[in-house]
């Protein structure tokens, strides 16, 4: 039967200037005004408004916290706040498991699970704020998936809203592909054009799709274009009771790079890495005195069942490296830990102190590629951005190969912008000769979906389009994340420099300072203020 937009009740949708202002940025590079914002606190409430939205064509953008990065949390139709309603949360200690609404952060399933000696174990630095279906939707990882892998491989069921309104649970192993097929000689395609990384948040979920034949996997890490997520259950795994760990510095990126693949041997539970380019930028705030010679920084934590297990695992990864390391810090304790992994966290502080002049830009931000490559790739992008006359700092995940790297132009100097497309350019071409991916755990997003066929070609590319018109037609979920719009400009419609669409500037400078505290928690709705005008959309 034809939807037609008399079918439907018409939703409320928040439309005046400081509402839709407050949800014009989100924690990347982009300010978007949307038309409209929307919050709906339950299942009928979603369902009433996709069924409007598909009679209307309107289009939907849905949102989490606000904190991810790469554009697909803000755009030009109405934004769909899911992080005031879906707080169920229903455990299952037993079995290990934890069905939680969409809205339910990672630190809350943690806080739950903890007394029973359990958690989720991906563990994204953003847990305090990041929530379950934003995880879902991004397949986000962290730290610790050296180990413990992305959220992928923890999810055992979706619950979600599809683009006619319906109200589905997938589960894993529940023997339906949905509604999407794929065409004769895909299979042989999609295990070509194969990317051979360790971790993986760039398009739709074909490779693992191709191996289990479970919708469950096209719908993670489809960053709200497919469906919206409304619950998660979520598998959890034992906590560890000891751990032990260590800061070791190198002089020089080779003697780095060249001890990753020794330390992933030997199982630790973390590898992360802080680039001589990232130590400059927090070297006062440091708890340790790292020497200036120190090219690099390696922060390895091993999670053991015994205290003399993981004080072995240390000890081998030093005897093992003493010929190359000049620095060593040894932790056997969590409390020593935390002041190790300390050092880590000063990013935002760091970046948070930076001039107005000096804006943090996430432009290349989450690029993965095969271990192997880990050198060519973090010396690929010093040389990109040396280039292009923008200081970057470079920290990420080194036991996975992936690297964040943090632009950070002055946007006061003429032709600043052109420098950080060139640096875009360069370092997307450098991750195509490695064989890496765009992003290891952010997701797509408005920022790089029309990067995608480079990657993958245009038979993968194709598919990933009819992908998207199996599950909405209509393209009303999130369009111009994951695939490009047909104006896509990755640099356009930035929240710094001289052409960034005004808003007002008490809600400019609250937006800003969420940014610097990462305070993405907090109710966009109250930070624009009371006395919202509501109208039907």
């Amino acid at each position: 039967m034809t939807v037609n937009d008399r079918d439907v009740a018409r939703p409320a949708i928040v439309t005046d200037l400081g509402a839709r202002a407050a949800y014009s940025e989100g924690g990347g590079i982009y300010r978007i005004l949307p038309s409209g914002v929307t919050l709906p606190r339950d299942l009928a409430d979603l369902e009433r408004l996709v069924r409007w939205a598909r009679a209307t064509r309107t289009q939907l953008i849905p949102r989490g916290a606000g904190s991810g990065m790469t554009g697909g949390n803000v755009g030009r139709g109405v934004v769909v706040d899911m992080s005031q309603g879906f707080r169920e949360v229903v455990p299952d200690w037993g079995a290990r498991t934890i069905k939680v609404g969409a809205s339910v952060t990672a630190n809350e399933v943690n806080d739950r699970a903890r007394p029973f000696g359990l958690r989720l174990p991906p563990d994204p630095s953003s847990s305090a704020f990041a929530t379950s279906g934003g995880m879902a939707a991004t397949n986000a990882a962290g730290p610790r998936t050296v180990r413990s892998g992305s959220v992928r491989k923890w999810i055992a069921a979706l619950d979600v809203v599809d683009a006619r309104g319906d109200v589905r649970r997938v589960a894993r192993g529940g023997g339906n592909a949905g509604p999407f097929e794929l065409p004769g000689g895909a299979e042989t395609e999609i295990r070509r054009a194969a990317r051979h990384t360790r971790k993986n948040s760039s398009g739709y979920g074909l490779e693992p799709f191709v191996e289990t034949g479970d919708e469950l996997d096209l719908l993670i890490g489809s960053e709200g274009t497919l469906a919206f997520i409304t619950g998660v259950e979520w598998r959890l795994d034992s906590i560890p009771p000891d751990v032990g760990g260590a800061a070791l510095g190198f002089a020089s990126l080779d003697a780095l790079t060249d001890a990753v693949p020794f330390l992933v041997a030997l199982n630790p539970s973390a590898v992360e890495l802080l680039d001589a380019t990232f130590l400059d930028l927090v070297r006062c705030a440091s708890p340790l005195d790292v020497p200036n010679a120190v090219e690099g920084l390696l922060l390895v934590e091993f999670e053991r069942e015994t205290q003399a297990a993981a004080r072995g695992a240390v000890g081998d990864a030093i005897r093992g490296l003493k010929d190359h390391t000049v620095l060593v810090e040894t932790a056997i304790d969590r409390a020593t830990l935390e002041k190790l992994w300390s050092i880590r966290r000063l990013a935002s502080p760091a970046l948070a102190r930076l001039p107005e002049t000096r804006r943090s830009l996430q432009v290349v931000e989450d690029g993965c590629v095969p271990l192997e490559q880990l050198g060519a790739y973090v010396r690929g992008i010093r040389a990109a951005a040396e280039r292009a006359g923008v200081p970057v700092a470079i920290f990420g995940h080194a036991g996975d190969g992936h690297v964040h790297v943090n632009a950070l132009p002055d946007v006061t100097r003429p032709g600043w912008k052109e420098a950080v497309s060139a640096l875009l350019d360069d370092v997307t071409a450098i991750l195509v000769d490695l064989g890496g991916v765009p992003s290891g755990e952010h997701g797509v997003g408005r920022l790089r979906s029309g990067l995608l066929s480079r990657f993958y070609g245009p038979a993968i590319t194709e598919l990933f389009r009819a992908l998207k018109h199996a599950y909405d037609p209509e393209r009303i979920l999130n369009p111009g994340a994951i695939l490009p719009s047909g104006d896509w400009s990755p640099l356009a419609d930035l929240k710094v420099g001289a052409d960034a669409a005004p808003i007002p500037a008490g809600i400019a400078e609250r937006l800003r300072e969420i940014e610097r505290r990462a305070n993405w928690h907090i109710s966009k709705l109250e930070l624009a203020g009371a006395g919202h005008s509501r109208s039907p959309f």
